[in-house]
C-alpha cells in the first residue's frame, strides 16, 4: 500500500453543495477560483518543506566532507613526513605494533517517532485514534491485549525477531551436527591417493603392440595368471592366490589404433618372456 507523503487540498474543485443564489454559474465560477487559490498555496507549502529538507541534506552532506577532507589533510602530511631510508622498522616491530581499529559509530534509532518527515507526522496526528479495546484485556483468559487484534505496531519487529532467533538456531544445530560427525568419523578426510599415469609406462606398453598389451593384461607379467601374481612381483601358485583381492590392472585411456592384419605366416615373432 502507497504511503503518500505530501496532500494537495482541496483534491476537487467544483464538488461542492451550491447555495441557493440566483445566478449558480457565478457561484460555481467563484468557488472554482478559490479552491484554485487554496490548491496553489497548499503546492507552495509542500514546495517550501521539499527544499528545507533538500538543504538540511545537503548542510549534512557538506559537514561530512568537510571532516573527511581535514582527515585526508592529515593523512597526506604524516605520508609526506615518513622517509623509509631514515626511519627502518623491523618486522618484529611492526607485528607488536596494534592493528588499526576505527572509531566509527554506528547509527540507531533511524526510524522511530522523532525521525519522522514533517508531512508524514501531521498526516499521523490527523488520523482517527484506535477504538479503546483495551478496556476488554482484563477478561481475555489468554493474557494478549485485545488492542493488538486491531492494531499492532510491533507486529513486523516480532516477525523478524522470530525469524533472527529461527535462523541462529539453526546454524547453531549445524554446527553441532558436524562437530558430532566430525568425532565419530575422524580418518573421514584422509583418502588413498590413486597412482598417477605417466606417458612412459604407456608407451613402455605399445611398443610391443596392442595385441601384446591386451595378452599382458590377461595372463600377468611372465605370461603367468594375473591371480598368481602378488603385488610385489612375486609370483605364487594359482590354489593360494586369490584374485579378488588384488585390484585389476590398470587401463589405457588412450585410443590406440587397431592393429593390421597379418596373415598367420607374417606375425612378428613373439617376445622372449613368451618362449
Amino acid at each position: 500500500m502507497p504511503l503518500v507523503t505530501r496532500n494537495i487540498e482541496p483534491r476537487h474543485l467544483c464538488r461542492q453543495t451550491l447555495p441557493s443564489v440566483p445566478s449558480e454559474l457565478e457561484c460555481v465560477t467563484n468557488i472554482t477560483l478559490a479552491n484554485v487559490i487554496r490548491q496553489l498555496g497548499s503546492l507552495s507549502k509542500s514546495a517550501e518543506d521539499i527544499f528545507g529538507e533538500l538543504f538540511t541534506q545537503a548542510n549534512t552532506f557538506a559537514s561530512r566532507v568537510n571532516v573527511l577532507v581535514e582527515r585526508v589533510d592529515r593523512l597526506q602530511v604524516k605520508v609526506t613526513q615518513l622517509d623509509p631510508k631514515e626511519e627502518e622498522v623491523s618486522l618484529q616491530g611492526i607485528n607488536s605494533r596494534k592493528a588499526f581499529k576505527s572509531s566509527t559509530t554506528q547509527d540507531q534509532k533511524l526510524f522511530d517517532r522523532d525521525s519522522l518527515p514533517v508531512p508524514v507526522l501531521e498526516t499521523y496526528r490527523s488520523c482517527n485514534t484506535p477504538p479503546p479495546l483495551n478496556i476488554l484485556s482484563p477478561y481475555r483468559d489468554d493474557g494478549k491485549e485485545a488492542l493488538k487484534f486491531y492494531t499492532d505496531p510491533s507486529y513486523f519487529f516480532d516477525l523478524w525477531r522470530e525469524k533472527m532467533l529461527q535462523d541462529t538456531k539453526d546454524i547453531m544445530k549445524e554446527k553441532r551436527k558436524h562437530r558430532k560427525e566430525k568425532k565419530e568419523n575422524p580418518n573421514r578426510g584422509n583418502v588413498n591417493p590413486r597412482k598417477i599415469k605417466t606417458r612412459k609406462e604407456e608407451w613402455e606398453k605399445l611398443k610391443m603392440g596392442q595385441e601384446f598389451v591386451e595378452s599382458k593384461d590377461k595372463h600377468g607379467p611372465a605370461g603367468f595368471p594375473s591371480s598368481a601374481v602378488y603385488q610385489n612381483g612375486s609370483i605364487g601358485s594359482g590354489e593360494s592366490a586369490d584374485g579378488s583381492c588384488f585390484p585389476p590392472p590398470a587401463h589405457t585411456d588412450s585410443v590406440v589404433p587397431p592393429p593390421p592384419s597379418f596373415p598367420d605366416d607374417s606375425l612378428p615373432p613373439p617376445p622372449l618372456e613368451f618362449r
